[in-house]
């Protein structure tokens, strides 16, 4: 790195926009921020996106499966998230996944026809998993869901401004409080000013300018320490595939092999939303997507080893492969996990081996995670909310985790779940005229209820469905695991519990998804 230095001249930089809400990043915590926030009251709001489109990972970077949404039989994860999928459902094509009234079937001919979709069934490779079941894990269509999630952001236009193609690149604060951003677009620079800022960059572009506390990269051994180029293949046979995988056990296993040696790091294909149609998800590791040289090797490591691959696939799979081609190359890079809020409360494996709970739970989520069978737990406010800064919320894949719950965490799930509490919170301060820190946090979790989202031991939740609370209490909040009933012996010794070494639960080859 250079140590040469350029004084920039002082200038005055104009004021393009006014607004109380500031929602800085149009991923699926930034639309869901505004779009929770809109319709929780506020009437003054600016969504700022880097690129032409909504939706970041999920619609750019080709993560085109949200998985864990439900646990058994009940659908812990709603709210926006959900609404994506019915408004998908009246598109052709547009999405597949078992429907809410199949969730947590063990029917024998549906378990082995969405046995071939990623996560569609339970996980029960692990000691004291639930017997197998139906997970509400939904396939989309990428190009579809833009549109949806433009849709959805119209039908507030009163509310909501977009600003496509505007890179915030600094936060404004004065007296430890976020007051707006300076940001670049093909106007130049300019600011926007703003009562609450959300950053919602994924990266915590913001929030690691602004004075408060972060953390850097996830262990160098967990999925989240990996980058990826998704990719989908056209002209395939999946259904040809799933078989042959099913009658070849062996030749499976080194044909999987074969693949992450061919490109030169792990590679895996996934049904997508389309028979005739997979994508190829993979994993770059120890490669931090805000650094350059990283993200340059990641785009050209995986361009330059795809017609390889489909080479290989055609070789060794000819039944499934033989017509195959690249369909198309997702516009966005792959991000896991950089830096990482260290907010007011930090989430850790704890909170999943031992079902904490909190008073300012703001998402209640099942999620891909073995300590608890995948069970929910609850993410509370303190998460997305930094320490020493005020007037700056930070949902999303960046909320404040250790290392190793950060896996289990960054999710598109969890995204849309802490992006549509901050909105809501978001538009809570404004309303009562109250900083970041000072919410009104009971009023956040009932419009939050109102906009479909369970919450535990919210009375108005509770009155219109008990049987959420009644289904973790009787299965013990998926507590019967080994995991967990070793995570509370190791409690009962040492009051200190140590999952890396021991377990080793966040390697990416335990975890398919992109997040």
């Amino acid at each position: 790195m250079s140590s040469l230095y350029y004084s920039e001249p002082a200038a005055q930089i104009p004021v393009y926009d006014e607004c109380d809400i500031l929602v800085v990043g149009g991923g699926a915590a930034g639309h869901a921020a505004a779009l929770a926030a809109a319709r929780a009251g506020a009437k003054n709001i600016i969504l700022m996106e880097r690129y032409g489109f909504m939706g970041g990972d999920a619609t750019g970077g080709y993560v085109i499966m949200v998985p864990n949404l439900s646990w058994y039989d009940k659908a812990f994860v709603r709210g926006i998230q959900e609404e994506w999928f019915t408004r998908l459902e009246k598109i052709p094509e547009a999405v597949t996944g078992p429907s809410l009234s199949e969730i947590g079937s063990r029917d024998p001919a549906k378990l082995y026809y969405w046995g071939s979709f990623l996560d569609c069934t339970s996980r029960s490779d692990y000691e004291g998993a639930k017997e197998k079941c139906l997970v509400r894990a939904v396939h989309y269509e990428p190009n579809e869901l833009k549109i949806v999630m433009d849709q959805m952001l119209y039908e507030e236009r009163d509310a909501i401004r977009i600003c496509y193609h505007s890179w915030v690149t600094k936060p404004i604060v004065e007296n430890n409080q976020v007051r707006g951003v300076i940001f670049e677009s093909k106007e130049g620079r300019q600011a926007v000013l703003a009562k609450i800022v959300i950053d919602a960059t994924g990266d915590g572009d913001l929030f690691s300018r602004s004075g408060a506390p972060y953390s850097s990269l996830a262990d160098g051994t967990c999925r989240s320490s990996t980058t990826a180029l998704v990719y989908r293949i056209g002209g395939v046979c999946w259904e040809a595939y799933y078989e042959w995988q099913k009658a070849h056990l062996v030749e499976a296993s080194a044909f999987a092999a074969g693949l992450s040696e061919v490109a030169g790091f792990r590679v895996v294909p996934f049904q997508s939303s389309r028979r005739d149609v997979c994508w190829i998800d993979n994993w770059h590791p120890s490669r931090d997507c805000t650094v350059i040289k990283d993200q340059t090797a990641t785009e050209i490591n995986t361009r330059m080893s795809i017609h390889d691959l489909i080479d290989y696939m055609k070789e060794c799979v000819p039944s499934a492969f033989r017509n195959a081609y690249l369909y198309d190359i997702a516009p966005q890079l792959g991000c896991r996990c950089s830096r990482r809020l260290q907010g007011e409360y930090m989430m850790t494996a704890n909170d999943f081996a031992f079902a904490k709970k909190h008073e300012d739970v703001i998402a209640w989520h099942s999620t891909i995670c073995q300590l608890n069978d995948c069970g929910p737990v609850e993410i509370p406010y303190r998460a997305i909310l930094p320490q020493k800064i005020d007037n700056l919320l930070a949902p999303g894949r960046h909320l404040s985790t250790d290392d190793v719950a950060i896996d289990w965490l960054n999710l598109i799930p969890q995204c849309v779940g802490t992006g549509q509490g901050a909105g809501v919170a978001a538009a809570v301060a404004v309303m009562d005229k109250t900083t970041a820190h000072g919410v009104n946090i009971q009023k956040v979790q009932d419009i939050l209820v109102d906009q479909n989202v369970p919450l535990p031991r919210n009375a108005r939740f509770e009155a219109k469905d008990p049987s959420y609370r009644e289904l973790v209490e009787e299965k013990n909040y998926g507590l019967y695991t080994a995991a967990a009933r070793e995570a509370a012996a190791q409690a009962q010794q040492s009051q200190k519990i140590s999952f890396r070494q021991d377990h080793d639960y966040s390697k990416p080859e335990d975890d398919g998804q992109l997040v």
